[in-house]
């Protein structure tokens, strides 16, 4: 199945009710993983790469590869998005790759300079056929727009997509990255209210530290791509720990690294039927 744009799975979901699954990328193992745990569910499904990730390897293009051959060689539908790019330079090379769509985070700059900075990066993605998702930052906030007391605002919400032109909004609505307890408290009413305010699909960053029972309901409130990350982290560190200490013989990463995968793979898959639960 060839390697399709994140606007077809994001648009389709939107248009569903659904979630769309958005993973993180680290290794090449993280993308097998999260496309078998796609399939194993039947669902389509987005590959990201953060910038962190991309500073992890020194570059992107490596990684970027490797991920863009994982996606067409899946036999569900498969996007690969660029996470968190706080510089056009980078937006540029992942365009160049095949990348399908960027997330563009000006989020540290004020409302003004994200406006300015976010549209032009748009108008050049649009030129290539690129999607963009951006976020709305808390102007002065430590932790940007995933502070968990950091609120959007839905009208200024509607107004900064209307200057950008962006084709997805990342929102805060109670979470905060990195989390590896879930004990966020998403901010249903504000989500139903951000959905009858903005005209593009909505992404939930942070979903990690999210209950899962509130995943659901977070989806069926408004949101539409939820990002996951640090859960597939714990999930691939822990089944490597549980194997190295059952068989402390082992000195062949693919034996223990190949726990990882197929515990990343296994919570994708589980993931995937709670975002798409309404299916």
């Amino acid at each position: 199945m060839p390697l399709v744009a994140t606007g077809e799975i994001v648009g389709a979901a939107a248009r569903a009710g659904l979630g769309a699954g958005a993973f993180n990328v680290i290794q090449i193992e993280h993308a097998q993983a999260i496309v078998a745990g796609a399939e194993a569910a039947g669902a389509p499904v987005i590959l990201q790469i953060s910038e962190n990730a991309v500073r992890y390897h020194g570059a992107l293009a490596a990684i970027g590869r490797a991920t863009v051959e994982v996606a067409r060689a899946a036999r569900v539908p498969v996007a690969v998005h660029l996470d968190h790019a706080t510089g056009p330079e980078l937006v540029r090379e992942a365009v160049d790759l095949g990348f399908g769509s960027v997330m563009f985070d000006a989020s540290a700059l004020d409302y003004d300079g994200n406006v300015a900075a976010t549209a032009e990066v748009v108008a050049g993605c649009h030129a290539h056929g690129v999607w963009v998702e951006a976020e709305l930052g808390e102007v002065g906030g430590k932790d940007g727009v995933h502070a968990p007391g950091a609120r959007t605002e839905p009208a200024e919400a509607a107004a900064y997509v209307a200057a950008t032109g962006v084709d997805a909004l990342a929102v805060a609505v109670g979470t905060s990255h990195a989390m590896v307890v879930k004990a966020a408290v998403v901010d249903l009413p504000l989500v139903a209210a951000l959905r009858a305010a903005v005209p593009v699909p909505l992404v939930l960053h942070g979903s990690s530290g999210v209950p899962e029972a509130d995943l659901t309901r977070a989806v069926e409130a408004g949101l539409t791509k939820v990002n996951i990350a640090t859960h597939l982290n714990v999930a691939y560190t822990r089944a490597i720990r549980d194997h190295l200490a059952g068989h402390p013989e082992v000195v062949d990463p693919r034996r223990y690294v190949a726990a990882g995968r197929e515990a990343v793979a296994r919570e994708v898959t589980r993931l995937l039927k709670l975002v798409r639960a309404t299916d």
